[in-house]
């Protein structure tokens, strides 16, 4: 860009390009009319509806040229858009300016030029119309105003197609949002259905009576395990709500991250064992994280639980827990994995990937989802690596304390908002 000169509103031009979105847009019909309407008034060989970028001019429309850009140190764009006025240079080879341009100097031996500057509705020149020829030449004022006339056209299609962009975006994300309400009502209404049956199934069997009472006593347990699914299943319909709301409550301290994960695992062990799972920890005495306690044991038991749920009996879970660079938790299990198209999905609210709803496996699909949101809330990431019938590894890095922070007192986290769900009905 030497010797060219900077319009005065760089910053602000550049960045309402940005906004627009329209130095990615492709070539567009629209463009590229404007484009072959000029050289035709103007009876040109060459005609452009150039954006001028940072570093390179942006043909969006163009006739009688077939490259798609120009670096911005080259040609007669980058004067037009500083000087916000018709540039006419008749004979390039006689203006000092020009006549030792690439374009002038070489190929493709441009000798006339004519550009009108795009102006925004901001006020910003942010590219132009222009013409050129291979020979000195001069045009009349119609042809000046008639390239006026589609530089104004051509910088209101900026706008529109930016409105146009954002009005399709708008239409895609209420047609996920028609589709994620969809996904939820199928998955709630399954999880809320199978407990509610049981518990009226087993309330049925009370009432009709003849039972012993050892057997009473066991269906009441099948019916309390059931409410209790209930309950959290609305505490973790609540939870996920404030956090995608911004409202839950979040008190980071100094903290332990190894004493936090053994009493996550602690509280996931007995599941494991129910499938004759191996599940280990590996974890050194001390490594220190800024978090919230009971938000993290959560996230941990969510993930942990995943990972039970996923992997076939007899199947092994490893945990562990590293200092550097960052505090992080990996969980890696030898699990039914997931397939690539659904991997990018798995944190998004209720998603469901196809395997689990095949094979069956209860879920609502809200798990990794919260465990983003709480992870992200202390600062840190989840990341996931999954191959079927290959396993899962999820890997938790949160950040280091801040200096001067205060650890937190050696006691239990809380326990989390949704310790796991009961046996469906009919098992008692």
């Amino acid at each position: 860009m030497e010797g060219k000169p900077v319009p005065p509103d760089e910053g602000d031009r550049l960045r309402e390009l940005k906004e627009l979105g329209a130095l990615e847009a492709p070539l567009e019909p629209d463009f590229q009319a404007i484009s072959e309407l000029a050289a035709y008034i103007c009876r040109m060989p060459i005609a452009l509806v150039n954006l001028l970028g940072r570093d390179k001019q942006h043909f969006r429309g163009r006739t009688g040229i077939d490259s798609p850009e120009l670096d911005r140190s080259i040609g007669f764009c980058p004067y037009v858009v500083s000087g916000r006025r018709l540039l006419e240079v008749p004979d390039a080879l006689a203006d000092p300016r020009f006549r030792d341009d690439p374009l002038v100097a070489g190929e493709p031996h441009v000798r006339y030029y004519l550009g009108v500057p795009m102006i925004s509705e901001r006020g910003h020149a942010l590219g132009t119309v222009c013409v050129l020829d291979y020979r000195p030449r001069k045009l009349d004022a119609e042809q000046h105003d008639a390239l006026r006339t589609l530089a104004a056209h051509a910088g209101a299609l900026l706008e529109l197609h930016h409105h146009a962009r954002q009005a399709s975006e708008v239409a895609r994300r209420l047609q996920d949002v028609e589709e994620l309400k969809q996904q939820f009502l199928r998955s709630v209404n399954h999880e809320l259905r199978t407990p509610l049956t049981s518990i009226r199934s087993y309330l049925q069997l009370i009432r009709d009576g003849g039972l012993d009472s050892g057997t009473e006593r066991k269906f009441l347990g099948v019916i309390e395990r059931n409410s209790d699914r209930l309950l959290n299943l609305l505490d973790e319909l609540l939870l996920m709500a404030s956090l995608n709301a911004h409202t839950a409550a979040f008190t980071p301290t100094r903290v332990n991250l190894s004493v936090i994960v053994r009493q996550a695992v602690e509280t996931s062990t007995a599941k494991a064992a129910g499938k004759d799972q191996v599940l280990r920890i590996h974890a050194p005495a001390e490594v220190e994280a800024w978090a919230d306690s009971g938000r993290l044991h959560h996230a941990l038991v969510h993930v942990l639980d995943n990972a039970v749920k996923f992997t076939p009996s007899g199947g092994r879970i490893d945990v562990t827990v590293t200092a550097e660079p960052t505090p992080a938790v990996e969980v890696h299990d030898t699990g039914i994995g997931i397939a690539p198209q659904d991997v990018e999905h798995v944190f998004e609210d209720f998603y469901r990937a196809a395997e689990a709803e095949l094979q069956a496996i209860g879920g609502t699909g809200v798990g990794l989802s919260i465990v983003q949101k709480i992870i992200q809330l202390h600062g840190g990431r989840v990341r996931l690596k999954s191959k079927p019938h290959e396993g899962t590894c999820v890997r938790i890095t949160l950040p280091a304390p801040p200096p001067g922070s205060v650890p937190e007192p050696d006691v239990p986290a809380s326990p989390p908002d949704f310790p796991g769900a009961p046996p469906d009905f009919p098992g008692a």
